[in-house]
């Protein structure tokens, strides 16, 4: 007779309370350290107080940590909430939503403001980042294929798409941020977005 597998659920806990430790030293380094170069499996463990085949145990590899970085910062950010944005029955106003959302994420998080600037010295955190932005692409891509009507050319759509996702990151929020309150940046970055697709509809 086959024995069933028994896992104890302390060990299990024990090892959740590990990755978490691991994440949040992860994202303060990002936060804190004056140096993104030194951001390594080796120097986190040591922040988190585990040994370095912990870390490599739980992510892999420094681009499985970043990962799981990221997504606990998305988490935190409120990114959870663009399902229900996009869920919004009428596109303008999801779009809008869409805009609010991404506005109060880049807006909450020091560590995003470092990790794109390491993007120009650090290949590994410029790939990891760019394949991020790639899923806001594409939900523009799902916006804008609903607002637009039948007689929307191709060209205009994509015209449309790379404004709104030019509009929508990071580096447009930190210009239009100076000077400004976020609530500021997010009127004016609806109000262009609406307009770039406004030809559209037409």
């Amino acid at each position: 007779m086959k024995r069933r597998a028994y896992v104890s659920s302390v060990r299990s806990a024990a090892a959740a309370e590990k990755r978490d430790r691991v994440i949040e030293a992860a994202a303060k380094s990002l936060r804190e350290d004056t140096s993104i170069a030194r951001f390594s499996l080796d120097t986190v463990a040591k922040a988190a107080g585990v040994t370095r085949l912990t870390v490599y145990n739980q992510f892999g590899s420094r681009r499985g940590l970043l990962e799981a970085v990221f997504d606990d910062i998305a988490r935190q950010g409120g990114l959870h909430e663009i399902a229900d944005a996009m869920a919004m029955p009428e596109p303008l106003r999801a779009l809008d939503r869409v805009v609010e959302i991404f506005c109060g994420f880049w807006a909450r998080d020091a560590a995003i403001g470092r990790l794109h600037e390491a993007m120009a010295t650090d290949p590994e955190f410029a790939e990891a980042l760019l394949d991020r932005n790639e899923r806001r692409r594409k939900l523009v891509r799902m916006l804008v294929g609903r607002i637009a009507g039948k007689a929307a050319s191709r060209r205009a759509r994509e015209g449309a798409i790379d404004m709104i996702f030019a509009l929508t990151s990071y580096p447009m929020f930190a210009m239009l941020s100076r000077g400004r309150a976020t609530n500021e940046v997010c009127q004016l970055v609806q109000s262009a977005c609406r307009a770039a697709v406004e030809p559209l509809s037409r």
